[in-house]
């Protein structure tokens, strides 16, 4: 997998993108954006001459449209744009936006470059670093998709001014998880950080230092034979959470759901890895007060169950394998960690008493 540089350029985002394109003309350069991203951040793009005369293509926002038909129709419209093997593909968007481009540019043609230009913070700090690309598929999120990394990555944190609260703490669950698998400083400072009062600038420092966390991981395992699964923390319960609420019509964002997903496995950290109980209580009181709940009923948890066993980490013998944190504490990573349906279930039973369910 090629190196992919990660360039934080507040207010110098249309000098940067010009050397991305390395001399190609504007009719071989392609910009991907979703409906809000096209209405809100393509113009930031679009009133310089050169990046006025790329041809863009708009997908539907939001992760239920990571479809099948949403990036039949990226292909459709690469190729009836004469685009080649040469051209260049620059997503502007959220996780999904750059999820689903870069799984279109990494196939289309057997593979072109593209660029993540994350528009959402939870896209910076996830979905736009490390080369996963993917779409959602049969009711499992990100079941078909290649590890290939983008040309480059280019933040600019201007654009997370138009994000609701929501949408930023989104993110913030991503660096949540960050600083849980690193060390006690980092940790430390994701907990000092104001989340009521956002500091643009103070934000800018903490998505770098965070994105640096999953780069060094990255950079040790790209392909996620070992300690990439590091990066899965939270979300082998998180996912199940999101996909049974995308399943009954209540979709709710990704990295709520791995917030609500980490309550459960900072518990199971705790209870089979000797995770330190006051590090649990630190980090689910971060959890609880910034990001309420989903409701979950007993009577779903045996789909809970089935629908964690289709996780990617797991070997295809019947086990559910989870990262989880160790007896010393922040960033003392356990993967590959083998857990009974009992004890699974009892984690979500802790989720429900910690919420308040």
């Amino acid at each position: 997998m090629s190196e992919q540089r990660v360039i934080m350029c507040a207010g110098e985002l249309i000098e940067q993108l010009r050397k991305e394109t390395n001399g190609r003309t504007a009719e071989s350069v392609f910009i991907l954006v979703d409906s809000n991203t096209r209405r809100l951040c393509l113009p930031a793009l679009s009133s310089d001459d050169y990046f006025g005369k790329v041809k863009f293509v708009e997908i539907a926002p939001n992760d239920d449209n990571k479809t099948l038909e949403a990036l039949a129709s990226v292909w459709t419209f690469l190729s009836e744009n004469k685009a080649t093997r040469k051209s260049l593909l620059i997503n502007l968007g959220g996780g999904m936006v750059t999820d689903l481009g870069g799984f279109a540019a990494s196939t289309f043609k057997r593979g072109m470059d593209y660029v993540n230009i994350p528009t959402t913070l939870l896209g910076a700090v996830d979905a736009a670093v490390g080369g996963k690309t993917g779409i959602n598929f049969c009711g499992y999120k990100n079941e078909i998709g290649v590890i290939n990394s983008s040309q480059s990555v280019l933040i600019d944190v201007n654009f997370f001014r138009t994000l609701t609260r929501k949408d930023l703490l989104s993110g913030y669950a991503e660096m949540i998880k960050h600083g849980l698998i690193s060390d006690e400083k980092h940790w430390n400072d994701m907990l000092k950080f104001d989340l009521e009062n956002i500091d643009y600038l103070q934000l800018q420092t903490l998505l770098r230092d965070s994105i640096a966390v999953k780069e060094k991981i990255v950079e040790i395992d790209p392909t996620e034979k070992n300690i990439r699964k590091a990066l899965n923390f939270g979300h082998t319960v998180g996912h199940a959470f999101e996909s049974h609420a995308m399943e009954v019509g209540d979709a709710i964002l990704h990295g709520y759901a791995v917030a609500y997903g980490m309550i459960s496995e900072l518990y199971l950290s705790h209870k089979i890895c000797n995770f330190p109980k006051e590090l649990m209580r630190q980090a689910v009181a971060l959890i609880k007060e910034n990001y309420g709940s989903l409701p979950i009923s007993c009577k779903v948890y045996d789909h809970l169950y089935d629908l964690m066993t289709h996780d990617k980490k797991n070997v295809g013998d019947g086990r559910i394998l989870f990262t989880l944190l160790g007896d010393k504490g922040i960033g003392d990573i356990r993967i590959n960690q083998d857990v009974d349906k009992k004890t699974i279930l009892e984690s979500i039973d802790y989720y429900r008493d910690v919420v308040g369910l």
